[in-house]
């Protein structure tokens, strides 16, 4: 993204926009998980719900941040955009509510502009994996790492945690960015949304054939992804928010509450048109 403002500046400009096109929205809810020492899967997420019901998701448990989340006092009644300015200059729990608050404008965006996408069964699936592929990963997708050893692909892994670091055959798990470079299919967590890496790492993907972000944290509209060489995002869209807020306070599975879908260049039209559409 030479050139480009970066996706959090992008970002938080979009959500200024949504905001003036549909008009100042605020707060009604922010939902946390329990704390717990291995939260699973649906454990991992904070919800923000805006005064129209639409719900957007964050990832909470990057160093300390759903500690600090519950530490924090009530942000219910706020302006959208106080937590959103939160996510460019705030500290982590800021960050994790302030991307919960774009994603939750960008479903209010994606409704009220009738923009409807259809479900994702396999979040991996836009990869296309084959035979002759060689597989990265960006965060441990372990279900995909048995796929594709099962094909005979060589899957790297890129980690932050040193003890993590090993090689085997077929499977390569590093510290070294770099070493994406060899990999012509990549899948991403949307954590990258979060820790400041998606510049660093997106230059290691521009060769790649298909970049997958995925995760309930890639909520946001995805122009900067695109535009820095994603093919697809998964992510998971609210669709009973009162069923789905009452199991993330819970820390349960969302099952029946939430969706999978994937979006692509092909399907989705661009913020400018979804805004043209509501204004």
């Amino acid at each position: 993204m030479s050139g480009l403002p970066s996706v959090r500046s992008w970002l938080a400009d979009a959500a200024q926009r949504i905001d003036a096109a549909l008009g100042p929205a605020r707060v009604k809810r922010v939902v946390l998980p329990p704390l717990a020492d291995r939260p699973g899967k649906e454990g991992e997420f904070c919800a923000v719900q805006l005064d129209d019901g639409s719900v957007g998701l964050a990832f909470t448990l990057l160093d300390g941040t759903l500690a600090a989340l519950h530490a924090r006092g009530s942000d219910a009644g706020c302006a959208a955009l106080e937590l959103v300015r939160g996510y460019t200059v705030g500290d982590g729990a800021a960050r994790a509510l302030g991307l919960a608050a774009i994603n939750a404008l960008a479903r209010c965006l994606y409704d009220r502009a009738g923009f409807i996408v259809d479900d994702s069964t396999d979040s991996f699936g836009s990869l296309a994996l084959m035979p002759g592929d060689r597989l990265g990963m960006v965060g441990h997708f372990t279900p995909l790492i048995e796929q594709a050893r099962a094909l005979g692909i060589p899957v790297t892994v890129l980690e932050l945690k040193a003890e993590l670091v090993r090689e085997e055959p077929g499977l390569v798990v590093t510290l070294d960015a770099n070493r994406l470079a060899g990999c012509n299919k990549i899948v991403s967590t949307s954590t990258l949304l979060l820790n400041d890496t998606f510049e660093t790492v997106a230059g290691y993907w521009r060769s790649a054939d298909a970049v997958a972000v995925v995760g309930p944290s890639a909520g946001c509209p995805p122009d900067p992804l695109f535009a820095a060489g994603v093919t697809s995002v998964g992510t998971a869209w609210v669709v009973d928010a009162e069923g789905f807020l009452a199991r993330c306070a819970a820390g349960e599975k969302w099952s029946g509450t939430s969706r999978k879908v994937t979006l692509t260049p092909q399907c989705y039209p661009g913020l400018d048109a979804l805004l043209a559409k509501v204004t």
